[in-house]
């Protein structure tokens, strides 16, 4: 291997924590904007304000939320370098089995800029923000893959019909969990502008739907855990999942029956993240040596 090749090598283990840092906190950084209600502090894309890709001067408390949402703008770019990194350390280490993966992040960040920018034009409509967030676990997922391989290539294995079955079952679960997470949060009353459109669904009913498929899916926890095959690094994976998943589930329910406060939906949207990459090891546990 030439010194190239070596020294590409070893920055793939911090730019891929790097990135998979970045990530999480382009989701939380974005729930802060929703939660200080600054979803429109810059009210067009991709400027900031007509004339402007920077917050102009103007009431102090209007300044403020146009900075938190430029701020959130700035991290894409952020994401952007981190990804460019990963993907030169990706094609000058020779891993030929992370071209997809690394490029994949770039295209996907990209994404999110246009995405975000038909968020701000349809003035915070529920459907954008809730895909905002959904491609965000898309590109963790995919960044979460990146970090597990970092030092070898995956070896994939085929694991046994029930340990499979559960699997897919358990982070099919962990993802709906997510997908109805939005409509609760589409639903509810922080929507980042008082302006904002909402699903219109009783949020009651959503949100307790979203508990039961939450606790559904720590029954497959638990059954996943006890299954006969399963190996002992993908039951640490589940200790790891389900202390996680149970935090999340405590804060879940804490926010619902004080009035969904922003410090706890802040925590939750925190957790959500950690529970979905949680849910993917588990399943890189099952399908590869290296997961």
């Amino acid at each position: 291997m030439s010194k190239a090749a070596a020294l590409a090598s070893r920055v793939l283990a911090p730019a891929t924590a790097a990135l998979l840092f970045l990530q999480a906190a382009l989701v939380v950084t974005g729930g802060a904007v929703r939660l200080t209600r600054s979803g429109l502090g810059c009210p067009t894309w991709p400027e900031c304000t007509p004339g402007s890709y920077t917050p102009v001067p103007h009431q102090a408390e209007a300044q403020l939320n146009a900075w938190i949402e430029f701020g959130n703008r700035l991290l894409t770019f952020v994401l952007v370098i981190a990804s460019i990194v990963v993907v030169i350390a990706v094609l000058k280490s020779g891993r030929k089995d992370l071209r997809v993966l690394a490029i994949g992040q770039v295209l996907g960040i990209f994404g999110q800029g246009v995405l975000g920018g038909i968020t701000v034009l349809t003035n915070l409509n529920p459907i954008p923000v809730a895909g905002h967030l959904l491609l965000s676990i898309v590109l963790i997922t995919g960044a979460t893959s990146l970090r597990s391989r970092r030092f070898a290539p995956a070896v994939f294995v085929k694991p046994a019909p029930l340990t499979s079955k559960i699997s897919v079952t358990h982070v099919v679960t962990a993802f709906l969990v997510i997908v109805l997470g939005t409509l609760v949060t589409g639903s509810g009353p922080h929507a980042g502008d008082a302006q904002a459109k909402r699903f219109g669904f009783d949020i009651r009913t959503v949100a307790w739907i979203h508990a039961d498929v939450v606790i559904f899916l720590l029954g497959i926890t638990l059954a996943f855990y006890v299954a006969q095959g399963t190996s002992q690094s993908t039951k640490k994976a589940i200790k790891i999942f389900a202390f996680i998943a149970l935090a999340q589930g405590g804060i879940g329910y804490i926010q619902y029956f004080t009035g969904i406060p922003e410090i706890l939906v802040a925590a939750h949207l925190l957790g959500a993240t950690l529970v979905w990459i949680a849910a993917w090891r588990i399943r890189l546990s099952v399908t590869t040596q290296n997961g």
